[in-house]
């Protein structure tokens, strides 16, 4: 009996001196940078007010800065290229580092699907409308790089809406149940703006709401960073190093 407690007692100190793996956190931390830096590159059209693109921010739309033909239109495409590569490289790491819930689960695949639809937006630009062309308000929604378009913007709202949701539902994740939330808010009225205004005659600059609209994206995917960067530990449960395992009474003799 003393013999067996004290063999016990020796497997705990030696659990407890075992070296715990900090791989989890390397990958928290680097799931968190390659959110962040997606963030920043996915708003490289602030850039326009530096470089002379010659577009009208008020009336132009954020596609035409690539497009083919277009000055410094390279460095857009690259930009976007970066964020969607890394979006989708966080994305499946988020599925291997967290815990499998329904919810982020749903946000993850999201996130890695805009990540993706991203790298097509940038890889088929907008071509420049010829006089056969729908000289309407969304020219490029004949071309290829319309459906990539909306692939992301799709993706990256519902990856919104469910980190929001897993965040309110399982009581974790502050920072996307407060900041992230509102930079939804705003994300969203923006992009009533663009389909409201859409369907009216007149001039209701669009330009302007996509703009906040993509801004908005951009501020999500940083707030995201912080919040994966923070999370303590992986996100999968473990059994506390010096837990020793629950001892059995040995039977009491008649």
């Amino acid at each position: 009996m003393a013999q067996t407690e004290h063999s016990r007692s020796a497997a705990a100190v030696l659990e407890r001196d075992r070296p715990v793996s900090r791989w989890p956190r390397v990958l928290r931390w680097c799931i968190a940078a390659a959110i962040a830096v997606a963030g920043v590159c996915y708003s490289s059209w602030i850039l326009e007010f530096v470089l002379p693109v010659g577009l009208d921010p008020v009336d132009s739309f954020l596609s035409e800065l690539d497009a083919d033909g277009r000055p410094y239109g390279w460095v857009f495409s690259t930009a976007d290229t970066i964020a969607g590569s890394l979006a989708l490289a966080a994305a499946l790491g988020g599925l291997f580092a967290f815990s499998r819930r329904r919810l982020s689960t749903v946000g993850w695949v999201a996130l890695g699907c805009f990540g993706a639809s991203t790298i097509a937006d940038a890889q088929w630009p907008i071509e420049p409308c010829a006089e056969s062309c729908d000289n309407g308000l969304f020219p490029q929604l004949h071309q290829v790089h319309a459906l990539t378009s909306t692939l992301a913007v799709t993706s990256i709202f519902v990856a919104m809406i469910a980190f929001s949701a897993a965040a309110f539902r399982y009581r974790r994740w502050p920072i996307l149940r407060h900041s992230g939330l509102w930079i939804v808010v705003l994300g969203t009225a923006a992009t009533a703006w663009m389909l409201i205004a859409d369907n009216l005659t007149g001039d209701y600059a669009l330009g302007i709401a996509q703009r906040i609209q993509v801004g908005s994206m951009s501020l999500w995917l940083v707030a995201l960073a912080v919040q994966v960067g923070l999370v303590s530990g992986g996100g999968r449960a473990r059994r506390p190093a010096s837990a020793a395992p629950p001892t059995r009474r040995p039977p009491t003799r008649p």
